[in-house]
């Protein structure tokens, strides 16, 4: 199956969703009023897009029906995907071309450890030589699921017993990754709670120590859980005002009706979006595009 294809199908609750809403609008008729762009407006909220966005979005296509003369409530929804595929914020380079360290941060459940673990293996089947640090040292069985990974994926880990100083592994990791010519370095981070002040600051200085001790870029990345929704923003905020991110990762999006949350994330923090999650097998973690995913949210509309 292709990228769309894959796309398509991982956004199937996101897209049903979207598309109830829309229906309901365009069966009242395709007119251009304001009952349509009021009702528009609110469908993108309803899909998690968040109320700032969807007006702004709302704003463009208002002006792009008057530049364009755009005859009906069709033309503007095709026009709507390029609206939503220009707001999400572009990588300004390949994160996966260049040997460089990763921090895969986020809250207990959001898929850090087995998202960590499918980059290994993708990496190492691409020729890579990876090493995988196991900075989880509280969560119960954390470091024995990255190891579970190490195996399958045919690479090297770095861990220490549960309960050891998280930073303290992260110094030794990039220690034996130098010593061992390592192309990438994932580490594997425990989960925080955004509203922990006290969590937060000691996943501070594990970045911090990271950042010190590398000779190679260090990305801190968040990987965020779609079915959050509209609290996922809350938490990449948090972590992006501690932390500094670099990049998002996008998980669980086929069990989730919140697909326009990746946008919203994206466009309000000015964060990129490496890789979405579209399934629990290896291969449905896929290297993002702003086209497809746009297309797999909203599907076609056709005039009957």
């Amino acid at each position: 199956m292709g990228l769309f294809g894959k796309f398509s199908e991982g956004l199937e609750r996101s897209r049903q969703k979207f598309r109830e809403h829309m229906n309901v609008l365009l069966d009242r008729g395709p007119k251009l009023d304001d009952t349509f762009w009021e009702g528009l407006e609110e469908t993108l909220i309803l899909s998690d897009c968040g109320a700032p966005l969807a007006s702004e979005v709302v704003a463009d296509l208002r002006q792009r029906a008057r530049r364009l003369a755009l005859p009906d409530a069709y033309s503007v929804l095709e026009n709507l995907k390029d609206s939503l595929e220009e707001r999400f914020t572009p990588a300004e380079h390949d994160f996966f071309t260049e040997p460089c360290i990763m921090l895969f941060v986020g809250i207990n459940g959001s898929g850090k450890t087995t998202t960590c673990g499918k980059i290994a293996r993708t990496l190492h089947d691409s020729g890579k030589h990876v090493l995988l640090g196991s900075a989880d040292t509280f969560r119960a069985a954390a470091i024995e699921q990255l190891e579970a990974w190490a195996q399958r994926a045919d690479v090297e880990i770095c861990s220490r017993t549960r309960g050891s100083d998280p930073a303290s592994v992260c110094f030794e990791t990039i220690e034996r990754a130098e010593a061992c010519g390592a192309d990438y370095v994932l580490i594997d981070t425990a989960g925080r709670l955004h509203t922990s002040a006290d969590l937060m600051r000691e996943l501070q200085k594990v970045c911090n120590v990271v950042k010190k001790r590398a000779h190679v870029p260090v990305y801190c990345i968040l990987v965020l859980d779609a079915t959050t929704g509209q609290n996922g923003l809350m938490q990449a905020r948090e972590f992006n005002a501690a932390l500094g991110l670099d990049g998002l990762i996008i998980t669980k999006l086929d069990g989730s009706a919140k697909g326009g949350i990746a946008l919203a994330i994206s466009h309000d923090l000015s964060l990129p979006i490496l890789k979405l999650g579209v399934g629990e097998q290896l291969s449905d973690l896929k290297d993002f595009d702003a086209r497809s995913y746009v297309d797999g949210l909203l599907g076609t509309f056709n005039k009957e």
